[in-house]
């Protein structure tokens, strides 16, 4: 049992001991209170509303919302009619019930009995406002979150400008960590770039409902970014805080704030969201060679629209931008020789390029293993291993009750999972791994654990870059685009991509 097993019981107790008080003052037994389903009916009987609200308890996470109207039933049956009563009467149910019910001075008040308040206005848009608030916070949380794809990691089966729907209940929808936040925006005040959008003097263990399934590979996910902790507040999550650090030092990056601003830090759910592949899951092995990604030793089939980089030679002539929308390419780098051009492309357009009259050659483009450029930017960041983008691994994936053998020949892979998510004290003394204080020779994991790529893979900061994704960061599945933007372009010529209006993200 976890923390947040045992705070929904207390909160669950009190609120039960206060309906308890609150049915006998309704001149209803009190024990009645305590009985699953009855419960519910004669709370609905007591606040005079029909019988068919019950179907709606009966939904899951719609019950959210109907318990928080019978709430406010329950408030205006004992006389609170304001604004300021109902919504504490909301916010701290399991407190304000047992007043209610255990307060000699608060007294029950038949609805047909008592005088009906006549509300201004004002009122009526408060209240509705305040309605439409909570309801939409609760879609947002427990089924479906509109979500904008941003850069082109995706590309191309997601593009940049989609918008999609995001499922909280394919994988189950997760508590709020940070529930003190203002509503319909992320981590930062609307406005603002810096001023953050909560405050985190309630923070709620991790915990996520039941759902419909669990991540299977190639799913689409939208995760809460893992480097994005901590973070500088002129770069955010464009580049991370420890990518700074790695290229320049960290007395440059927090010295120098005028190039870096401010040093903060972000909790789980209000880091940056990403959406990427899983190509990864827990308990899996995995390897990249030569562009070809290995599970199990097994080589894995690639995205039907996987995309790479690819050098472009051409007679002295500029690939039209003609040609580049009729093959579907979305990123062309051009260089100070028009013959020479890199484009992110798939496998099918790189072929239909090569039969352009003007092309010479297109030639796909490979990081070595061993390639110095990305030392500093593939994870684990440490020449002995000498992993590319395109060569990488073996890299055993941790799944949560699996315990490994950890040496300092490979703590460097797991020591972010132990320290930063899991929260345990880890250093390395004299050649042996301490953890919590003690030396360890292996180490269990307490989470599942993913690898995420981008279906561009030579323009993706995913797994390979940053390493795992913990189970506590996943948002849900990338199900539905209903819209999509070129942002390249103007409303007079293309802006709407109609041929990719309304799809299944696949």
């Amino acid at each position: 049992m976890n923390a947040y097993d045992i705070i929904v019981i207390v909160f669950l107790i009190l609120s039960t001991a206060g309906l308890w008080k609150i049915f006998e003052k309704a001149g209803e037994d009190g024990w009645k209170a305590v009985v699953p389903f009855l419960n519910f009916y004669i709370w609905l009987k007591i606040i005079n509303k029909p019988i068919w609200w019950y179907i709606f308890i009966l939904l899951p996470f719609i019950n959210v919302f109907v318990i928080l109207l019978m709430v406010v039933e329950i408030l205006k049956c004992f006389g609170k009619e304001s604004i300021g009563a109902q919504a504490l009467g909301v916010i701290f149910p399991f407190f304000y019930l047992p007043y209610l019910g255990f307060s000699g001075k608060e007294q029950y008040l038949d609805p047909d009995k008592r005088e009906k308040v006549k509300k201004g206005p004002a009122r009526e848009w408060v209240d509705a406002i305040i309605f439409a608030v909570v309801a939409a916070t609760i879609i947002r949380t427990f089924f479906i979150e509109a979500y904008t794809i941003p850069t082109s990691s995706m590309e191309g089966s997601l593009l940049r400008g989609d918008f999609l729907f995001v499922s909280k209940v394919s994988y189950g929808p997760r508590v709020p960590m940070t529930p003190l936040t203002f509503p319909f925006v992320h981590h930062t005040l609307p406005l603002s770039s810096t001023r953050k959008s909560y405050l985190e003097w309630i923070k709620l263990p991790y915990y996520r409902y039941l759902g419909l399934g669990d991540v299977k590979r190639y799913d689409a996910v939208v995760f809460n970014y893992p480097d994005g902790d901590t973070l500088s507040t002129v770069f955010q999550s464009n580049d991370s805080y420890y990518s700074l650090v790695r290229q320049n030092g960290k007395r440059d990056v927090w010295n120098n704030k005028r190039k870096y601003g401010d040093i903060i830090a972000r909790p789980v759910d209000k880091r940056e969201n990403y959406i990427k592949r899983c190509v990864g899951l827990p308990g899996d092995s995995l390897q990249v060679i030569d562009q070809v990604v290995f599970i199990n030793g097994k080589a894995l089939e690639p995205p039907k629209y996987a995309q790479f980089s690819y050098q472009v030679i051409t007679d002295g002539s500029r690939l039209s931008d003609r040609l580049i929308d009729k093959l579907g390419i979305h990123e062309v780098v051009t260089t100070g020789n028009p013959s020479i051009s890199y484009a992110y492309m798939n496998e099918d357009a790189a072929e239909k390029l090569k039969e352009t009259p003007v092309v010479k050659s297109v030639t796909r483009l490979t990081h070595p293993a061993g390639n110095p450029d990305d030392i500093k930017r593939i994870y684990p960041y440490d020449q002995a291993y000498g992993w590319s983008v395109d060569n990488f691994g073996p890299l055993y994936i941790p799944k949560a009750g699996e315990n490994i053998e950890i040496n300092t020949g490979n703590i460097h892979l797991y020591r972010r999972a132990i320290h930063a998510y899991e929260g345990h004290d880890l250093e390395v003394q004299d050649g042996k791994v301490i953890i919590d204080g003690v030396v360890s020779d292996n180490y269990t994991f307490e989470m599942d654990y993913y690898f995420m790529m981008g279906d561009n893979r030579h323009n993706s900061a995913d797994s390979r870059y940053w390493g795992f994704v913990p189970e506590n960061h996943i948002v849900g599945k990338a199900v539905f685009v209903w819209l999509s933007l070129n942002p390249d372009k103007s409303w007079f010529q293309g802006k709407i991509r109609w041929d990719k209006l309304f799809r299944v993200v696949k």
